[in-house]
């Protein structure tokens, strides 16, 4: 029995929204929420200025398990995402094998049944990801596939595009695709624009993103399905113009969803200047006025989603010269707080709606919700307290953010009848 004294309700879907009180939870449900709750026999949690919300649901971690757990397995990526304040991670199919078959879906559902934080598999639309052959995409859905994407890879080919989108609908998944035309973006290793000319590296022009979402958008309007929920969801969009075309999709009635990275929103292309590969990512972070699109997107909810994109790399991929190391960081401990360092224009409400029910809406995971009777997946937060990112507990240490003061911290996870203090 766990009681959570004197704590703010932020969940837009709760009657208690905006409201200070008590929460018992037995047995891992909710059994009573009011004021001043007598439980003679419950653990207490308490503290000042406590907000809590369902919990957080990351739909983009990178996990490097099975195949690559050198740089991450699944056991510190759920370490790391509890300490991040998230009880759920989708993790890509990028691994080896790939999340291409029943049995890569089974080793990932069975390695952390037992754990706090639920981890959710994308299966692959590819054979091993590799843009040519398509996987048992039904067999996948059965085994436990929450959504299909080629992850970190962009699908090229219009032709298994459509056919995915076509398949899809058919057993109520989402479509994920990273918008890049890889032709565009050969020996890319940041923005195209300025800076890139003054440093003397190979651009990642915004074109490559934009097209690939027109291509994609015109497809789903072929397709001519109407869905109350996406059938298309563009990950880690990053341009003016992408948020524009995606905006003017969803006025159109499209099924389409999209998200960002939350390192996204921090910083510019300009902080490249000093070639620190912590700052190489995929999409690249790119001008002022992109960030402030994507701002102005979540404000406005064409934005709906903020993901971490956690990406370990070890030493070796990234101790390099800077066109040789690998894209990517790790983000699942400082999501929110990189979010909510950075905000000027959100509620704190629509913050979290990004990290809870739009995530789970479009992944179609059950819906979470703090409400008597419901049960208790839960994150504890304080959005004021100022810390340190001072270490981490992935086995890797790429991120731009250690070291840095920021604002907003995850306290406690609760989930599967367990609780956790966050790192």
């Amino acid at each position: 029995m766990l009681l959570i004294r004197s704590v703010k309700i932020i969940d837009s879907r709760s009657p208690y929204n905006g409201q200070t009180k008590d929460i018992l939870v037995e047995n891992g449900k909710i059994t009573q929420i009011g004021d001043q709750l007598d439980a003679p026999n419950a653990e207490i949690l308490t503290g000042d200025n406590w907000h809590i919300s369902s919990g957080w649901v990351d739909m983009r971690v990178s996990s490097h398990d099975p195949g690559y757990e050198h740089k991450e397995d699944l056991t510190t990526a759920c370490e790391a995402a509890a300490a991040g304040g998230f009880t759920e991670i989708a993790v890509l199919p990028n691994t080896q094998p790939a999340l291409d078959s029943k049995n890569t879906l089974v080793y990932i559902r069975q390695k952390s049944a037992d754990g706090l934080v639920a981890v959710h598999p994308i299966g692959a639309v590819t054979r091993g990801c590799e843009g040519k052959d398509f996987t048992e995409m039904i067999d996948l859905t059965h085994a436990g596939a929450v959504a299909f994407s080629d992850g970190v890879h962009a699908i090229q080919n219009t032709h298994i595009f459509l056919k995915s989108l076509q398949y899809l609908q058919q057993v109520n998944r989402v479509l994920m695709n990273r918008p890049e035309d890889f032709d565009l973006t050969v020996f890319g290793q940041m923005h195209e624009g300025e800076v890139s000319t003054l440093l003397g590296m190979r651009g990642i022009p915004s074109i490559a993103e934009e097209l690939m979402i027109m291509r994609d958008l015109k497809l789903l309007e072929y397709v001519g399905i109407k869905s109350a929920v996406p059938l298309l969801h563009f990950s880690t969009v990053s341009t003016a113009n992408a948020v524009a075309l995606i905006r003017r999709a969803k006025a159109q009635g499209l099924p389409v969803s999209c998200d960002i990275a939350a390192h996204q929103i921090a910083f510019e292309d300009s902080l490249l200047t000093n070639f620190d590969t912590n700052y190489k990512v995929n999409p690249p972070f790119r001008k002022k006025e992109d960030i402030e699109a994507l701002w102005e997107g979540l404000a406005d909810g064409t934005i709906d989603a903020i993901v971490s994109d956690h990406n370990p790399q070890d030493e070796e991929s990234k101790n390099l010269e800077f066109d040789l190391a690998e894209f990517g960081i790790i983000g699942l401990e400082t999501a929110f707080a990189v979010v909510n360092t950075y905000n000027t224009q959100l509620s704190i409400e629509q913050i979290v709606d990004t990290f809870t029910h739009r995530p789970r809406m479009i992944l179609r995971l059950p819906e979470h919700t703090i409400s008597e009777g419901h049960s208790a997946n839960l994150t504890i937060f304080n959005p004021d307290t100022e810390w340190v990112y001072s270490e981490t507990r992935s086995l890797s240490k790429n991120s731009p953010f250690l070291g840095n003061r920021l604002k907003g911290k995850a306290l406690y996870v609760i989930n599967r009848n367990k609780v956790e203090k966050c790192g």
